[in-house]
């Protein structure tokens, strides 16, 4: 069974930013919205998950997570709008 990784990216009502990498998206989406870390997330209520990347590697998974951290905000924004133009919760349907 290949482990996966994923380079996530999650936002709240004022559309702060948070870029993070996970080797299980559901668990570290449920820890974001449940306040179960201390932390950016938690004191800025960033509980939507507005866009996520699959990857084989967690090195891979890093240097993207990386990448993305380096990008301005216009294009983390253009990046989750094209493939999520409504900024819909992708979590949503897990529950």
């Amino acid at each position: 069974m290949l482990k996966q990784y994923y380079v996530y990216i999650m936002t709240n009502k004022s559309r702060t930013l948070y870029t993070g990498v996970t080797n299980d998206l559901n668990r570290r989406v449920y820890e974001h919205k449940n306040k179960l870390i201390k932390g950016f997330t938690s004191k800025y209520n960033i509980t939507k998950l507005v866009y996520y990347e699959e990857y084989n590697d967690i090195n891979d998974a890093i240097r993207r997570e990386k990448q993305i951290k380096g990008w301005s905000r216009k294009k983390k924004i253009e990046l989750i709008e094209s493939v999520n133009p409504e900024w819909k919760d992708l979590s949503e349907e897990w529950e």
